[in-house]
């Protein structure tokens, strides 16, 4: 998100379904041993170990549609503890869109047991996981970088109240049934919201969420029959193809006599075609546009931000230390077994 756009970042992300086979098919590639995948709506991050920064490029490049140039020009790379720093930045939620937001540990825990599964993790990687997960850990404890959590479901609810001031005349279509559109159901319950309907690919998915907040659940293929009745529409799921299109939403504005419908797509791939931002009634955002509410946000958790980053710091040289410790070890058995070797000679 920091030096890409949305519609470059949609092209690059790996679903779920797919990460496992792109993963075996990184381990077959020459230069490379070890390898994990994080793709989330703001980041696409491949972990590994190389023999050169080239070869993890030029398979990515392999793996998308998108033209070498443009891919070239958002790429960013680090190497050795450059590395290793970044990574607890963005377990400790450092280098979010949301300062701090909790989602991300979770995510990267995710990638780390794919990659686990997957049979793509060696030493070197399961063990540069482990320290920075516990030093994520440590930032979440130590710091108030977790206080008064500004997540994108949070920064989404407040996007949906500067459109229609008082959510408890409103209705909800929440489209997705995963952990950011029900961290958005709390949210609007929170804030009083009328109604709530979850539409997602399997029904007891729906039904379970719709549950907890008195809604109603239905299936995706639904969605064009329930539309009229949603003033709010946020989506969220792994579809590659979008679900929402401008056809389905003017059927819907002409049934809600044009009243306005505000959506919002934080799902990368998009779930709503950017066509539907054409529509006169319709306030259509995606996960960029939730830059100005974060903002707002960020100014309180600067400090601890500041505080989280002595602690990477620390990290990342207890890291290195044990790693040089390890290395001693394996060049005293050196030279002992040398030693030994001497003796039995002479």
């Amino acid at each position: 998100h920091n030096s890409a756009p949305l519609a470059l970042r949609e092209k690059v992300a790996f679903s779920p379904e797919i990460i496992g086979a792109a993963l075996k098919d990184a381990s077959e590639q020459e230069g490379l041993s070890e390898e994990a995948i994080l793709s989330t709506c703001n980041r696409t991050e491949i972990y590994a170990v190389a023999e050169q920064i080239e070869i993890l490029e030029r398979w990515l490049l392999a793996h998308t549609n998108v033209p070498a140039e443009d891919l070239k020009k958002s790429i960013y790379a680090y190497e050795n503890q450059d590395a290793l720093r970044h990574m607890m930045k963005v377990a400790g939620g450092l280098d979010s869109l949301v300062l701090g937001e909790p989602q991300i540990l979770g995510q990267m825990k995710s990638a780390f047991a794919v990659a686990k599964d997957a049979g793509s993790l060696g030493s070197e990687l399961h063990s540069a996981f482990q320290h920075v997960f516990n030093v994520a850990k440590r930032v979440r404890t130590e710091t108030a970088i977790g206080e008064n959590p500004v997540s994108v479901a949070y920064a989404a609810v407040s996007l949906a109240q500067q459109i229609f001031s008082n959510l408890k005349d409103d209705t909800a279509l929440l489209i997705g049934a995963g952990e950011t559109i029900s961290l958005v159901a709390r949210h609007l319950a929170e804030h009083g919201i009328k109604k709530i309907l979850v539409a997602n690919r399997t029904l007891d998915r729906a039904q379970r969420l719709a549950a907890e907040f008195n809604g109603e659940a239905f299936l995706l293929a639904d969605i064009p029959e329930q539309l009229h009745r949603a003033d709010i529409v946020i989506s969220s799921t792994a579809s590659q193809l979008p679900l929402l299109g401008k056809g389905a939403v003017e059927s819907a504005l002409k049934k809600r006599k044009h009243k306005p419908m505000f959506m919002l797509d934080i799902a990368v791939p998009r779930d709503i075609e950017s066509q539907v931002a054409e529509l006169d009634d319709v306030y259509l955002y995606t996960v960029d546009d939730l830059h100005a509410v974060i903002d707002e946000n960020k100014k309180s958790r600067v400090l601890a931000a500041d505080q989280a980053q002595l602690i990477i710091d620390q990290g990342v040289d207890d890291y290195l230390k044990q790693q040089r410790e390890l290395n001693a070890v394996d060049l005293i058995k050196h030279y002992r077994n040398q030693a030994e070797q001497t003796r039995d000679l002479e």
